[in-house]
């Protein structure tokens, strides 16, 4: 005779079985873009390196350099006068190609096995990264070098942000989205902090090493994303999420009560699990403007063109800039700027959070939006008068900065991916991912850009450039602003009178 309390061991045993699996999936592409920001961060760690103030050091006994040289502790070619333009362009090489490369990649996300993609994606940049650090050990003084190498790995990295948000999607329902994703997205802090750290170990003494290491520990997680990544619940024989609806519908809140008697919600698993399993098996790649149509993706893109502009010019400009103003040093300088990404893992965080209670993405990111513009002012006059109010300055305007950039890049993306419209096919997710990032990604590249050709003229209009490039992320998302306050309206209106409090 079968126990009455058969159901509920079943139902926890195969609970507790989706829940291990996706929580290794959770950690093993939060380890795998980790490591791809982690390769990325060296370069604005090493920029004070490359051209630093010789004038402050003493010159070796053996050393080649007239007396009169005072850049002879500096890098060729970045030690001219024009340092700064240099340097810009060899962050713009990645961060161009990056772009460009981005558009591609999300096509080729959708029509190889994920497994392989990032795979490959990883080991290939782990040799780019490597060999940029290599150009110390090898005495390498050409500008076309760097660039070159910076345009592959700029390419080759245009693999790992599709790949990932897809992964993720896959295994998760948007219920809890925006707080798992804002969680989750805390890797690109965490590998921000990483390089700097790491970057810091030796860029006083053999600077390549802070390339070369990074370059490794990356292309060693590819060989485990090689033998560990399951791009898919259906692989394990795991219960798919489902990708639309509320979050009451939602398989990730089983005790939800809306979700009606357990005859219902039975009914609704399986259908959710038998349409995740036809998209599965046939899936139908949606076309570049077939994506453009879903609700939201153009605004949400121009959006992220701008608030990633910011984020990215922090990126690799504020090691620099720290470096400048408050005249620490290279090391102190790149740990310093960690603060920022510290900031980043709150903001992300906070969100995620927000945006899944209150089902108001882009309310969430225009408000934090709003709130940068006047901090990233602050920190420009009052940032440097101490080390107490850099500190909080730094953490306060990575939240506000980094928040809305977190946010579009995973939660939102995966809900427009995944947005009924589809009806169900969530293999579009790619697409839109690499649309959304790989507008930001233009952004990105002009930030840094423009960093560089404005710097020399002072660093105030540095800050007033990203101020009103944050101006215009917000206008962006007016339009989706005004419908999600309709929707809160409708929404009060309707429950009124028997919503219990």
């Amino acid at each position: 005779m079968r126990s009455s309390l058969a159901p509920g061991v079943w139902f926890f045993r195969a609970f507790s079985r989706d829940s291990w699996f996706r929580g290794f999936i959770l950690l093993l592409t939060f380890l795998i873009y980790t490591c791809y920001h982690m390769s990325r961060k060296p370069i604005s760690v090493v920029k004070s390196r490359l051209h630093q103030n010789c004038s402050e050091l003493i010159k070796p006994i053996n050393d080649t350099h007239s007396l009169n040289d005072t850049t002879w502790c500096s890098w060729a070619p970045f030690d001219k006068d024009d340092y700064k333009e240099l340097l810009g362009a060899v962050d713009n090489a990645f961060l161009v190609a990056y772009a460009i490369g981005m558009f591609i990649s999300g096509m080729f996300g959708e029509r190889l096995p994920l497994r392989y993609y990032l795979s490959a994606g990883m080991l290939l940049s782990g040799l780019f990264t490597s060999l940029f650090g290599l150009g110390y050990f090898w005495n390498i003084h050409m500008l076309w070098y760097f660039v070159l190498i910076q345009i592959c790995n700029g390419l080759v990295q245009t693999t790992g942000w599709p790949s990932v948000v897809t992964c993720v999607g896959n295994w998760f329902g948007k219920g809890k989205r925006g707080l798992i994703m804002g969680v989750w997205n805390s890797h690109t802090s965490v590998g921000n902090i990483l390089g700097s750290l790491i970057a810091g170990v030796w860029v006083n003494q053999h600077w390549g090493l802070s390339f070369i290491v990074p370059g490794i520990i990356t292309a060693a997680v590819g060989v485990l994303t090689f033998l560990f990544l399951i791009e898919h619940p259906e692989d394990v024989d795991c219960t798919p999420p489902q990708h639309h609806g509320g979050p009451d519908e939602d398989q990730d809140n089983p005790q939800d009560p809306g979700n009606g008697p357990y005859s219902n919600r039975e009914s609704g698993l399986e259908t959710a699990a038998r349409c995740s399993k036809e998209a599965y098996e046939e899936p139908a790649a949606i076309s570049f403007l077939g994506a453009l149509r879903i609700p939201g993706v153009v605004e949400f893109s121009l959006c992220l063109l701008f608030a990633k502009l910011v984020s990215y010019t922090f990126l690799y400009w504020l090691p620099l800039y720290i470096s400048n103003v408050a005249h620490f040093s290279a090391k102190e300088a790149g740990d310093l700027s960690t603060l920022f990404d510290v900031g980043g893992i709150i903001g992300g965080i906070v969100a995620g959070l927000i945006s899944d209670r209150t089902d108001g993405r882009a309310t969430t990111c225009c408000i934090m939006l709003i709130l940068a513009a006047p901090m990233m002012f602050l920190y420009n006059y009052i940032g440097q008068n101490g080390i107490t109010s850099s500190i909080v300055m730094l953490i306060v305007c990575g939240a506000l900065v980094n928040g809305p950039y977190a946010l579009i890049t995973t939660a939102v993306s995966a809900d427009l991916g995944t947005h009924k419209s589809l009806q169900g096919n969530a293999k579009a997710l790619s697409t839109v991912t690499a649309i959304i990032d790989g507008t930001g990604s233009i952004g990105a590249a002009l930030g840094p850009l423009l960093a560089g050709l404005i710097s020399p003229t002072g660093w105030n209009n540095v800050f007033y450039m990203l101020i009103s490039a944050d101006i215009l992320a917000c206008l962006f998302l007016c339009r989706l602003v005004y419908k999600e306050i309709l929707a809160w309206k409708s929404s009060l209106t309707r429950d009124r009178g028997y919503k219990e409090i």
